[in-house]
């Protein structure tokens, strides 16, 4: 009971002016924090163990590099320990390394060139078929099984020729009507057969499987489906070519090392060579000529071991044998390959691949005869769809001539294109393949072929297309920019099928946002809206409006300027399915949040983002993910952040009640509400500099007021707790002491409504310590609430206890002794002349009660019951099993004492000793806290008055843990 009777009298200023770190004058000189840093790196050197003496070098070293990196001296430690460990190991990965590099250096097709791999999934998906195909499948032979010991060579020779000759005849079996994914896996089936024939060192089995595959490639039957065919059976092609290079690479290895990446054909052994010439002469014995191409081509790379030149030879009587392929799709797809095979394995030749394309230039005019024609009449193909077979070959040739090619050469491939009549399909694939750079300079060329060209064959608003893909990468001339763009849009405008007219202005949007001001973009999107509105078009075409409005938000990143675009919201109303409006409305607010349009109350945008954010909230529902609620909320919350009226805080506070009703559904948008309108009151407050006029104060509370029926709305328990206290704060800062009480004594009416556990994250979490760290906030408020005339001293704070006091606490749990002791420490300040804080022009219960005894001693009762509560928490804890939660808190109550209380008097001075003794009763103290605790002590007490301290620490034994 004596414990506040003589709670120590503490003088605030003082004791901060001793707690201050001491201060010490620094003398620059040349010093500079961000100067380089010296390190010095201390060296030890361990002798051996019997006489153990260590001897210490120094060294410092100045860099900009961080201090480990510097006194590592660029290697760290473990790579030295393996260096220690294995040299030849070490020397190894250094050449490999090394190895690396210079490959990087030589390699001559850089990260610049677009790889085969990344355009594979692109055809497969375009070129589907729903016909019937129909595959051949190699079944093995079983010949010349048995031989006699005699003549094992000769018969093993035999025997080898005559798999051979079975290659290609017998042994196989058609399998018929199998759709385009049978087919497929068909083809995978193969690709695993041959890795296991060769894996089995049946090699002849691995190369009839190709030569099989190979044949495939000269059977146009589907013909829609050919450039999938190619994609599926030249990676066979690419399995096997890598698998014959591997294995004659192995036998190059000897005991010495592997050969380097740049190697001689002198250092390739002779078996080495045998081997590969084998190869060779094995596939020069196939008698068709498609299978005999590819399978060569395919092991094109292992000339390397033969000669120096082997390549350079190779490609040109490889171009040559093309010529005799008759079928002129079949032929381009070929040359493709080779190109692709070529890039690969010697990019510097780029002779042999333009004499390739070339080659394929003179034999065009084949695709306009009678054996093409009359094939597509069987198999009901038009021409236009006939032509756009051959895109990804030329595509890909021109790509590989094209890469880092000279400006002529591409001056001369266009020339050629004229000679042909401006073919579209050429056209087409040079406008894909060249640099971007080169066409953009010359658009009105190749605007001037594009008109020339035939329309029957391949559209002119592909060509179109393909040009304004190039100029989106690059800039035409400044002075052809808007004939371009009219030129362009007269025949897009023209396109009477909405799938083809959508594909080409999507392109030419972004080169409209790219070089021209508002009124051309509004034009192309009028244009859009007439185009796409009849027979509701929009609605196939999702996909591409989501692309034209994500480009023009890119472009016209002013939203005052892009929403007086007078066809941008038309244009936003044509997407009427709710998923994808929504994923528009996210990304117009994702812009605008990005382009950081801070405190703008333009009324047309204002009303245009409410509308978008409206539309986002409204599409929760109950099936909405937490995420996707959490991602629109944020959307939503940034959107409310950059909106300001100045200072028209008036209207501020209409907009966020107008906000509250709209966005009702999204608590986070809410909890953005409350604390944006407390901001407003302490804005107001600021203008103020704390003296509120009549009106100001009616604003002031109008805003409580609106915090205070908007937070119960809230689900989450801790949400509304703190927005209380929060809000009470506010109320508090701006004189409103009544609505300031009601804040808090909703805050005190909730604390038992408080679950044992709580959903943080989806995950089930006890509540307790969230419930403390409220409680302590709350208590540090309290100090400063001045008591309420009509009810009583410390009326909050009794009806705080009362409901601590009946809180249900988990058996396990000592957080209500741990409150307990914290409302010491607030009684404790209640009772100094003057509080250690204050709210401005607000009068603390110090001022009201000017330490008048009757406040005083009904402080003294309540604290009398709140220790009287701790001591009896702590009987309960004399079980063995709770021995050490009462040894903790007997030295943390023990602690508030010291720290609280007026140690001279006698009955606190013995409470304290006690507590000392049972912190150390049953062992379970941690010695270093309580040696640290009575040198505290000791150190206190040579303070002035605080001598009674040395007798405390007299009494105070320290016990040992036996």
């Amino acid at each position: 009971s004596s414990f506040l009777r003589h709670a120590r009298s503490r003088n605030y200023v003082s004791e901060s002016e001793v707690c201050k770190l001491e201060s010490v004058p620094l003398d620059f000189g040349d010093y500079h924090p961000l100067k380089p840093i010296t390190v010095t790196e201390s060296k030890t050197k361990k002798m051996n163990r019997k006489g153990s003496t260590s001897s210490t070098s120094s060294s410092s070293s100045s860099s900009m590099m961080d201090p480990l990196s510097s006194v590592l001296d660029g290697t760290d430690p473990l790579s030295l320990f393996a260096a220690a460990a294995d040299p030849v190991m070490t020397t190894a990965t250094m050449d490999s390394t090394r190895k690396k590099r210079d490959k990087d250096d030589s390699s001559a097709v850089g990260n610049d060139f677009e790889p085969w791999s990344s355009k594979r999934g692109e055809i497969l998906a375009r070129y589907t078929t729903t016909e019937k195909l129909s595959i051949n499948l190699y079944m093995g032979s079983e010949k010349g099984k048995a031989t006699t010991t005699g003549s094992a060579v000769s018969e093993k020779v035999r025997t080898r020729l005559e798999e051979l000759d079975d290659l290609e005849e017998g042994s196989q079996k058609e399998l018929l009507n199998l759709t385009q994914q049978d087919y497929m896996n068909r083809i995978e089936e193969l690709n695993q057969s041959l890795k296991d024939a060769w894996s089995s060192d049946q090699k002849v089995k691995a190369l009839k499987i190709v030569i099989q595959c190979s044949k495939l490639l000269s059977d146009t039957t589907v013909i829609r489906f050919y450039p999938s065919k190619f994609v599926l059976i030249t990676d066979i092609l690419d399995t096997f070519g890598k698998l014959v290079y591997e294995r004659i690479l192995s036998m190059c290895v000897d005991n010495r090392a592997s050969l380097p990446d740049n190697f001689s054909p002198e250092s390739v052994n002779d078996t080495a060579k045998e081997t590969c010439l084998n190869w060779f002469f094995k596939i020069a014995s196939i008698r068709e000529l498609i299978p005999r191409f590819y399978v060569e081509a395919a092991i094109l790379k292992c000339n390397k071991f033969l000669s120096k030149t082997g390549i350079s030879e190779c490609l040109p009587r490889l171009t040559s044998m093309i010529r005799g392929i008759g079928d002129p799709l079949v032929a381009v797809y070929a040359r493709a390959y080779l190109c692709r095979v070529g890039m690969e394995v010697a990019p510097q030749l780029k002779e042999s691949l333009n004499k390739n394309f070339f080659d394929f230039l003179l034999t065009f005019k084949q695709i306009h005869g009678d054996t093409v024609q009359n094939q597509l009449v069987v198999q009901c193909v038009e021409i236009p769809l006939y032509l756009t077979l051959y895109s990804p070959a030329i595509d890909w040739i021109l790509q590989c001539i094209a890469y880092r090619a000279p400006e002529v050469l591409l001056t001369e491939m266009m020339e050629r294109c004229k000679k042909l009549g401006n073919n579209a399909l050429l056209l087409n694939s040079v406008m894909s393949a060249f640099r971007a750079e080169f066409i953009a300079a010359r658009s009105m060329d190749f605007i001037g072929m594009i008109k020339e060209c035939d329309e029957s064959g391949f559209p002119k608003h592909l060509l179109f297309r393909s040009l304004g893909l190039n100029l989106a990468l690059a800039d035409p001339p400044e002075n052809d920019r808007l004939q371009i763009l009219n030129e362009a849009w007269k025949v897009i405008t023209k396109l009477k099928n909405p799938q083809d007219y959508i594909n080409c202005a999507e392109v030419w949007v972004e080169y409209t946002c790219r070089h021209f001001t508002k009124r051309e973009v509004n034009t192309v999107l009028a244009d859009v809206i007439k185009h796409m509105t009849p027979d509701r078009a929009f609605e196939d075409a999702y996909p591409q409006l989501q692309s034209i409005i994500r480009k023009v938000i890119t472009y016209i990143y002013d939203f005052s300027l892009l929403f007086s675009v007078e066809k941008f919201l038309p244009f936003l109303d044509m997407f009427q399915k709710e998923s994808v409006r929504v994923e528009v409305c996210k990304c117009i607010m994702e812009s605008f949040i990005k382009a950081g349009f801070f405190h703008f109350f333009d009324p047309v945008i204002l009303n245009a983002l409410l509308h978008i954010c409206k539309t986002m909230h409204d599409s929760v529902n109950a099936l909405t993910l937490e995420d996707e609620k959490r991602m629109l909320a944020a959307l939503i919350n940034g959107f409310i952040k950059m909106v300001s009226f100045g200072r028209d805080f008036e209207q501020q506070l209409s907009f966020y009640v107008e906000a509250r009703s709209m966005f009702c559904n999204l608590e986070p948008v809410l909890v953005q509400l409350i604390h944006s309108v407390n901001q407003l009151a302490m804005e107001t407050r600021k203008v103020m500099k704390g003296n509120h006029s009549r009106k100001t104060a009616a604003f002031v509370r109008a805003c409580v007021a609106f915090c205070f029926i908007t937070i119960p709305s809230l689900s989450s328990i801790f949400t509304r707790l703190n927005l209380y206290l929060h809000s009470g704060q506010v109320a508090l800062a701006n004189q409103c002491l009544s609505q300031a009480d009601a804040f808090f004594k909703a805050a005190v009416s909730l604390v038992p409504e408080v679950p044992k556990m709580i959903s943080i994250d989806g995950k089930m979490r006890p509540s307790d310590a969230f419930l403390l760290e409220f409680l302590c906030n709350f208590f540090s408020t309290l100090l400063v609430v001045p008591d309420h005339p009509e009810q009583g001293v410390l009326f909050l704070v009794r009806g705080l206890l009362n409901v601590i006091q009946d809180y249900t606490w988990e058996d396990n749990s000592d957080d209500k002794v741990r409150i307990y002791t914290n409302v010491l420490h607030l009684l404790s300040a209640m009772t100094q002349e003057a509080y250690i804080y204050h709210v401005d022009k607000v009068d603390s219960n110090d001022t009201l009660y000017g330490g008048d005894s009757k406040f005083l001693s009904e402080i003294n009762k309540l604290c009398e019951t709140v220790i009287a509560q701790i001591l009896d928490h702590l009987k309960t804890l004399g079980k063995d099993e709770t021995l050490k939660r009462q040894s903790q808190l007997a030295i943390y109550f023990f602690n508030t004492i010291l720290a609280h209380g007026d140690l001279r008097n006698n009955k606190l001075n013995q409470l304290s000793v006690n507590l000392w003794n049972l912190a150390q009763k049953h062992g379970f103290a941690d010695t270093k806290t309580m040696v640290k605790t009575l040198e505290y002590i000791k150190r206190r007490s040579k303070q002035p008055e605080m001598s009674h301290f040395t007798d405390l620490a007299l009494r105070l034994p320290l016990q040992s843990r036996t």
